[in-house]
């Protein structure tokens, strides 16, 4: 690893603008935007990718390695990811700083505790759980509905006994009254970080937060509760975006973590927008598929934020597409051109998607040591078949030298066409119009049946005035359907709403569907309990 400070003078970051954590991460200081702000952006990529599936399709590794490629082939590149949350670390996923010879360092700090963002974002939204109940309890001005206060508690971690609980237990311990826990990555204060332009901004959302309703009905939010000021002070440094590096010193500015399946899967854009006055192109990537990322990065996160993206890069393995074509899990090593056959229709589904979106697309197929040549052949050939550019990947095995066919390919893909970014749908239609051209244009769904609490919710939402709002869909990553096992590019299937509740502070609806759960459970066989730590402090097991 490069010292930070080497890393952030390939930037053009002065040593000033730096907020040092140890010798190889840091902060960057608000100094630094208003030094650059009003120089003109860079081009904006998004690395988004078909429906994961347990073999892995390496979005984040291919993200790394074409920042790496674009730098290796002369153009100043700059990467924006996510942070990790310890929840996948120590359940299914491990680690989620890339792998091989794409990866961003230090990895053992950034998958932990690295700047602690994320605690701190768990410990504001958890101090505005502790100043409700203690208004209630301590006579309750607001009139606060005990039955009625929709604001859970947060952790970052996957504890699926804490979904639903019950509190106040005991003499002298407040109202007795029913509450959850969801992850961090699913609080409306990560969603509000992330979407944050600054302190004032971020003060503002904040105070929209609605955290329940009153006995006559009406909306109470965190700015009457008065916990604005406090929540922010928590926050004050995690606002800040942090720098560290890829193993070939490219720059990555990486802050916030949001998930895509049940919040809306992009970096902050404060972190984006310095991204892009300090690099020629910027790679970002949006969490799960194209289904769920990118059309919240689409519709969400570049609209509030202004922002026009230049192209999109589509993440496909060969195992994937054998998976969504049928293949079980433990035979995707075997040759099966039939269920290869089958599964680019995935993969074509999320090709066409991109292009409703105005964006030019280019395929990356990452490369594992075990496909067979004539397989990769047909992928590529598909992609000719659809006028879509497409090359193999091979960061992991080879870094920035194995991704330069895909650097190539994307570069001239920015040269010859213009993106004509659009969102999906226009922010004066109804919620329930939203919902259902996301679910008809993008799923390819029939039909959206809607239960009683969403409907009610619904009516509640636009009585509020927020009727004109984007929606984040919470749903599988597994399915364009809210069916897990609903593999491929199935059409003609209805989309259960279960919920819809508002994020005033973010700016959006999150409509629940199926059986989506906003606190994962941990697997039988935790990614922790393979994790070991010798005595002079060395990890293993973490990715």
């Amino acid at each position: 690893m490069k010292p930070i400070l080497e890393v952030a003078a390939l930037a053009g970051i002065e040593e000033e603008e730096l907020e040092l954590y140890g010798r190889y991460k840091a902060k960057l200081s608000p100094s630094l935007w208003e030094r650059v702000r009003t120089r003109q952006d860079g081009k904006l990529v998004l690395v988004t990718a078909m429906n994961p599936t347990p073999a892995g399709e390496g979005k984040t590794l291919t993200t790394i390695g074409l920042a790496q490629a674009l730098n290796a082939a002369g153009h100043r590149t700059v990467a924006a990811l996510r942070e990790p949350s310890l929840g996948p670390c120590f359940g299914m996923k491990g680690g989620a700083t890339g792998s091989g010879k794409a990866q961003i360092v230090p990895a053992e700090d950034i998958n932990l505790h690295f700047t602690g963002d994320l605690h701190a974002i768990t410990s504001a939204h958890n101090l505005l759980a502790a100043m409700i109940d203690n208004h209630i309890h301590q006579g309750n001005v607001l009139r606060l509905n005990p039955q009625r206060i929709v604001w859970k508690r947060a952790m970052d971690m996957n504890d699926r006994s804490l979904r639903s609980i019950v509190t106040g237990l005991g003499d002298g311990n407040g109202a007795v009254r029913e509450g959850g826990f969801l992850i961090t990555t699913a609080s409306e204060v990560m969603a509000i970080l992330c979407l944050s332009t600054g302190l004032g901004d971020l003060k503002e959302r904040l105070g929209r937060i609605i955290i329940g309703y009153n006995q006559d009905g009406e909306a109470v939010t965190a700015a009457q509760l008065d916990a604005v000021e406090a929540m922010t002070i928590l926050l004050k440094d995690a606002i800040k975006p942090n720098l560290v590096q890829t193993l070939e010193g490219t720059p990555v500015i990486v802050h916030g973590g949001p998930f895509a399946n049940i919040a809306h899967g992009c970096s902050s854009v404060l972190g984006t927008r310095l991204a892009l006055k300090l690099g020629e192109i910027v790679v970002t990537e949006a969490g799960f598929g194209a289904d769920l990322g990118a059309e919240k990065f689409l519709d969400i996160k570049c609209r509030q934020a202004g922002l026009s993206p230049a192209a999109a890069v589509l993440v496909v393995t060969v195992k994937a597409l054998k998976y969504n074509g049928g293949m079980a899990k433990d035979r995707l090593r075997e040759t099966g051109m039939r269920a290869l056959e089958d599964g680019l229709s995935n993969m074509k589904r999320h090709v066409e998607n991109l292009k409703k979106f105005g964006v030019p697309a280019v395929v990356a197929i990452n490369h594992f040591a075990d496909d067979l040549p004539e397989e990769v052949e047909r992928v590529l050939a598909e992609c000719r078949a659809m006028n879509v550019p497409a090359a193999v990947s091979n960061v992991w095995a080879e870094g920035s030298a194995g991704g330069l066919e895909l650097a190539k390919a994307l570069t001239d893909l920015l040269e010859k066409e213009s993106s004509n970014y659009r969102p999906l749908y226009e922010l004066d239609t109804d919620i329930r119009t939203k919902i259902e051209t996301i679910v008809r244009e993008i799923y390819r769904g029939a039909e959206v049946s809607y239960s009683p609490t969403a409907l009610r919710s619904l009516k509640d939402i636009e009585q509020l005035g927020y009727g004109n709002v984007p929606v984040c869909m919470a749903k599988t990553q597994y399915s364009f359907s809210d069916q897990p096992k609903l593999l491929g590019a199935p059409e003609g299937f209805k989309v259960q709403v279960r919920e819809i509740s508002l994020s005033a502070g973010a700016g959006f609806v999150v409509v629940h569907t199926g059986n989506i759960m906003t606190m994962p459970g941990l697997p039988k066989s935790p990614a922790a309990v393979h994790m070991s730590i010798d005595d002079d402090g060395r990890i293993s097991g973490l990715f």
